[in-house]
């Protein structure tokens, strides 16, 4: 059964290595701002930076959280991050099933 997911977010960003991937996401989970972060590897990424088209080998992290601790996981983020603007990219989910949802809520409860 699926239900509203009015509190659940889900943020995109990326990161240049797998090491600064994977200690951003075990310092999000261990400190409740999020409860499961996945590491995407493979990614190439074709931007705008300083005037000049950019390329590079990036790894993408989807981070589960609730929209209260939006705030802080983004202080986190600029926190833990190397690059100078990380990616905040903050998508609300319609609806979620329900077991999720209460092991989200349970996991990165609302502070």
């Amino acid at each position: 059964m699926t239900v509203p997911a009015n509190d659940v977010r889900l943020i995109l960003t990326t990161a240049s290595s797998r090491d600064e991937a994977e200690q951003i996401a075990r310092s999000l989970v261990d400190e409740r701002l999020a409860a499961c972060v996945n590491v995407i590897p493979g990614l190439t990424s074709i931007y705008r930076w300083k005037g000049e088209t950019e390329t590079a080998d990036e790894l993408l992290l989807l981070i589960k959280t609730t929209a209260a601790n939006l705030d802080r996981l983004e202080a986190a983020l600029r926190r833990l991050h190397s690059y100078e603007v990380p990616e905040f990219l903050v998508l609300a989910p319609e609806s979620a099933s329900e077991p999720y949802l209460n092991w989200l809520l349970q996991s990165a409860p609302p502070i």
